[in-house]
Order: structure tokens, then sequence, then C-alpha cells
């Protein structure tokens, strides 16, 4: 950013602690439709520029919704806001580096979270404390303890916790989803999921010197401290201590829309993940390569996944025939019943394909291939007006049950077990204590603790 500009950036903003400028919010959204929701966004990363852009066409479109306070732990994160989210150029906007104070902040009605994996949980419970609603990007959560802590505390605290698995309010993708439930394409038996996307060598991890302005404390949050690197900091999405990986970045979207078309609300019972890291010689811990399988009660239905992050073959005509959002990579859902198959290729269309000729079937498409982040968040604000979670497309207790999908074969992989056997009801691993322990009672760095009582 320009100097000149970033003096009058934050000569307009209230900076640090912010300013209380009004009654406190949360009376406000409760009396009536028309009250304007006033929202902080906190992690001013590469997803934010999505949240950002949403809410100020809802705002342009007199929705009445305002972005009125920023937050992240790196200086350079809030001089370039500006820059990279056009739309607050000339705001006067409350400006926090700890989000701790932000959610402290009375005149705040909801939070739009774009953190890092590490963080989505106890920043949610800790907005939900505050009284503040919130938009939590995917995914959700790092492990199934986390999940829960967050269904808890939106339930405890009647907040409108929306995860951001934004295909649920995608008209097209909804209006496939109720064909499938029709009976489009007979009764449904099996589904698969792919994400194929070209990764290339990501490097070596290596101490560097620390930015200045990163508070590398708050950035870690509550994972075990380590030496700066850039590798953990630009990267850290490909380290399964921080993330996921290759088994939520891309994934949760397709578990989502795979157990919301096969009407899935059950755990799996067992859950098998094999691959590696293959091609490069780089210092990610997340796969190169796994494939992905699913056993339930039911022997109905096969579910399978796989991620490749290398040259390769197409499958079901995604990228050379249906192209993702990212051209060039093949990723979507394949429905497969009685009568035909579907496929969700993007976060906008649907095709189905009938019969020993695969005759085509009911589809629809949007040329451009839209994200549907207005729709969710439009979404999200209808639930919080009228206090119902119920509303919610992807209330967190949605994100939770399709993060079990991601975060059983994570393990699986990090512990290199064959299978991992799984009790539905109580969300705990059998006959592996070690696993169990990973999933259900994770070590947190002081004071940075998801708490066991929200």
């Amino acid at each position: 950013m320009h100097e000149k500009n970033r003096r009058e950036f934050l000569k307009a903003s209230a900076v640090a602690a912010g300013t209380a400028v009004a009654a406190p919010a949360i009376a406000r959204a409760r009396a009536g439709a028309n009250d304007r929701i006033r929202i902080g966004l906190v992690g001013l990363g590469g997803r934010m520029r999505a949240h950002v852009a949403a809410l100020a066409e809802m705002a342009e479109a007199g929705q009445n919704v305002e972005i009125v306070a920023i937050c992240d732990c790196d200086e350079k994160s809030i001089d370039r806001a500006p820059r990279i989210y056009p739309s607050l150029e000339g705001k006067k906007l409350a400006v926090y580096r700890d989000m701790r104070k932000m959610f402290d902040d009375d005149s705040i009605d909801a939070v739009s979270n774009g953190l890092g994996d590490r963080w989505h949980a106890l920043s949610t419970i800790w907005a939900c404390q505050a009284g503040k609603d919130v938009y939590v990007e995917k995914p959700g959560s790092h492990n199934l303890f986390e999940g829960r802590q967050m269904v808890a505390a939106a339930r405890k605290y009647n907040r409108m916790v929306q995860h951001g698995t934004q295909n649920r309010s995608s008209p097209n993708i909804r209006e496939g989803i109720e064909k499938l439930k029709e009976g489009a394409i007979g009764e449904l038996y099996m589904a698969r999921g792919l994400d194929y996307k070209i990764r290339p060598n990501l490097g070596a991890m290596k101490p560097t010197e620390q930015p200045e302005g990163l508070n590398w404390d708050q950035w870690l949050g509550p994972k075990a401290m380590r030496p700066y690197s850039e590798f953990s900091h630009r990267r850290w999405y490909w380290l399964l201590d921080l993330s996921s990986g290759c088994f939520a970045n891309q994934a949760v979207h397709e578990f989502d829309i795979l157990r919301w078309g096969l009407g899935l609300d059950e755990h799996p019972t067992v859950v098998t993940a094999s691959g590696g890291k293959f091609v490069h010689e780089d210092d990610r811990t997340s796969p190169t390569h796994v494939a992905m399988s699913y056993r339930f009660r039911d022997p109905k239905p096969m579910v399978t996944y796989e991620h490749r992050s290398w040259y390769t073959n197409s499958e079901a005509g995604f990228r050379d025939q249906y192209p993702f959002v990212q051209p060039g990579f093949p990723v979507g859902t394949i429905f497969f019943g009685t009568e035909g198959y579907m496929i969700f290729p993007d976060y906008s269309s649907y095709y189905s394909f009938l019969g020993p000729k695969y005759e085509p079937g009911p589809s629809k498409k949007e040329e451009g291939h839209p994200m549907a982040d207005r729709p969710h968040f439009e979404n999200w604000i209808a639930a919080i007006r009228a206090r119902d979670h119920k509303l919610l497309h992807a209330d967190i207790e949605e994100g939770h049950k399709t993060m079990v999908f991601c975060l059983l074969p994570r393990t699986a992989y990090q512990l290199n077990r064959p299978a991992l056997e799984f009790d539905p009801a109580t969300e705990s691993i059998l006959n592996d204590d070690e696993a169990n322990r990973m999933l259900n009672e994770p070590e947190y760095r002081e004071p940075y603790v998801v708490p066991k009582e929200v």
C-alpha cells in the first residue's frame, strides 16, 4: 500500500482497541428484521476476499449489513487491507490486533471468520461466548472434540454459526440434490468424490527471520510453539499438525455434497486411507495422493474419495467437458443410481445421464462458475435476523458431521493405520487409544485452549 493511502486508512479507522460507538448490538439484532447487522472481520487472508465481496454487494443492494471492524495479528495484513479488499477503502473501521478485544466490542453483532483451521474452533467459541453470530470458513475443526464444542457453544448462546460450505446455498446445487431425492437417477447406492489438482514442489522448511509486525504467538494460537519459518506461515494448509491438508481443503466441499445427496446423517463405522507422498521431495506432511473408503452400519451406500496432486487423467468428464472453477483441475462428486448417474463438477452445475445409452437427464449450469458466496452470507444474515439456526443452510452441526469424513482418514493416514473402526454414537475410535486421543483428547497451548465447558 502507498504510505499516503495507508495513513489515510488508519486515520479514518479507530486503531487497536477500537471505539464503542453504539448500544449493544445483540439488542438491535433482535429488535426487528430491518435493523442493521454490524460485522467484524477476523483473519485477513485469501478467503476473506470472498467474504468482503459478498458483504459489500449485500450492503450496496440495501440489505442493511455493514463491515465495521477488522482484525489480524499481522500488521502487514492490516496495512494492505484496502488494497486487497477495495470495498473497505474509505470506511471508518475499528482495527484490532487481538480478536478477543474485537469480540468484547458490544457494537459488533457478528463475526466473519477467515482464520486458518487451527483457530476455527476456539475463535468461534470465544465469539459465541461474547454474543456474536459467526460465519466460519471451512474446514470447521481440526478434531472431533472441537467440532462438538463449536456446536455446543452455538446452541448454549443461541448463536447463528454458518459453516463455509457454500454449495449448500447454491441454487443449482440445491436443485440437483432435490432431483436426487426425487429419484431422478433411481435408487442411490454409491457416491464418489475426487479432487485432482496439480501442486508443485513446496520446498523445504527452514527457520527464517520473523517478519516485523507479525505476532507469531497469536498466529500459532492453540498449536505448539515452533520457530518461525516461511513454510509454516505460508504453506500451513499442507502441514497436518496445523491443518487437515488434502483430507479437508477441497474435500470438505465434496464430502458435504456427498453427505447431503445421500442423506447421510449417520457417521461411518469403518474408514480406510491409503496413499503417500509421491513425485515431490518436499516438507509437506499431507499426502500428494490418497484414496479413502467408508463403510456404514447398512451395506449401502458405498462411498469413496480420491485426491491426486500431479498429472492425471480426468474422470466423469470433470475438467475436459465440465471445467471446475480452477481451470485444468478435475474436481467433483458423482452419484450412482439404479437408473443412471449424476455429477456435480463445480459449485453451480449438475448433470445426469440415464440408461444404458447414458442419455442426458435433468441438468442445470450457470455460466462463469459462481461460488455462491453471497447467497450463503444472505442465508446467514436471514437466520441472524430470525434468531433461528434451523434456517441456516450449513449450520455448524452439519459442518461437524461433514468434518468426520475428513478427520477419520486423516488420522488413519497420520498413524499409518490400515483402517479405523468408529462408534458413531460416542464419536470415538474403537480399539485404538492413540487415534482416539488425537481426535477426542487434543493437547492445546496455554492460553489458547479449547474449553471442555463452553
